[in-house]
């Protein structure tokens, strides 16, 4: 049986033979990154606990397995009329990494916020940014520029990025057949549905959970309610799990596959980001960095025969910030 996701528009979601295709499809595009078994964690959590090394992809986030997917499907009077994409970070790289690489034309809408590591390395990459007050304003501009001719590649109401995402899942059950329990960091929801269709489909007696940070907790928010809640500002130092609202796709994936999603504080994704330098000398992103936190949180949920997946799903930190961060939180 194929699990599958769906909007309210009836929209084709993700199955996991859209995964499957999406894998074929991104081979040589992206890297296959290592999962690889934390002594540290292992020793502290009593249990087996593997990091899968999604900081060390093109990049520095899974975002570009979406994006090639997306980006690869396209018709060729689509790639001529170019892509349109919104994002305050890892999505705009992604984006733009992937349309250089094809030759498409990319403009991203990004909010005046962003930080300035990530306007450089969008540039760097060859895409025009239009720079917006803010990230409302963005998926606005976003919107128009694709009512105009170009193709929106969204950050994760896709079913085409979901599926890329996806492929995550498929590499963690390669890597880890055995795997029990998984921690997947949630944003807008597109990494978590693409991943979590296929890891169940396949295996479904994995108790997946989702992550979000105080204050970028959209899909807690919407799994609570039953339904859509937009965030009327992101207050987490988690930039890359801002989405102001997750969508109905991501949201159904989220309530039919999802066992819990866990909110962290801050401070306990920043401890978490510290000990993965100091003692795996790992330099992850807090929206990355919170996994490991929501796995300490619910470490009574493992017994000492379960082997545990946390997902770092992006690297792309400025050291000023983890400084500041280190400060901020008397980590120091």
């Amino acid at each position: 049986m194929v699990a599958s996701v769906e909007s309210e528009s009836g929209r084709e979601g993700v199955s996991l033979v859209a995964v499957e295709q999406a894998r074929l499809r991104i081979r040589g595009h992206v890297s296959r990154t290592a999962l690889v078994r934390s002594s540290l964690l292992s020793r502290e959590l009593g249990t087996n606990v593997y990091l899968k090394l999604e900081n060390l992809q093109k990049t520095g986030s899974f975002k570009p397995r979406g994006a090639f997917n997306k980006l690869l499907s396209l018709t060729e009077a689509e790639r001529k009329r170019g892509v349109v994409a919104v994002s305050g970070g890892n999505h705009a790289q992604a984006v733009a990494y992937a349309a250089r690489t094809l030759g498409l034309s990319a403009i991203i809408a990004m909010p005046e916020s962003t930080p300035a590591n990530y306007l450089d390395a969008t540039r760097g990459y060859g895409a025009e940014i239009a720079l917006c007050p803010n990230i409302h304003a963005a998926f606005a501009t976003a919107h128009r520029l694709a009512a105009e001719g170009r193709v929106l590649v969204h950050p994760f109401d896709d079913p085409a990025v979901m599926a890329g995402q996806g492929t995550l899942g498929l590499e963690l059950l390669d890597d880890c057949p055995e795997m029990t329990h998984v921690f997947i960091s949630i944003g807008g929801g597109g990494l978590i549905a693409g991943m979590a269709a296929a890891i169940r489909t396949i295996k479904p007696d994995v108790t997946v959970f989702g992550v979000e940070t105080v204050g970028a907790d959209a899909m807690a928010q919407a799994v609570a309610a039953g339904k859509v809640v937009e965030i009327p500002k992101i207050t987490s130092i988690a930039r890359t799990l801002g989405a102001p609202a997750v969508s109905q796709a991501t949201l159904e994936a989220v309530q039919k596959h999802v066992a819990e999603v866990v909110v962290v504080p801050d401070r306990e994704a920043v401890v978490a980001l510290v000990d993965l330098l100091e003692r795996a000398k790992l330099l992850v992103e807090p929206a990355a960095a919170c996994a490991v936190a929501a796995a300490r949180a619910r470490r009574d949920r493992f017994g000492p025969d379960d082997h545990v997946v946390i997902l770092l799903c992006g690297g792309n930190t400025a050291v000023t910030d983890v400084a500041r961060w280190i400060g901020e939180f008397g980590l120091a």
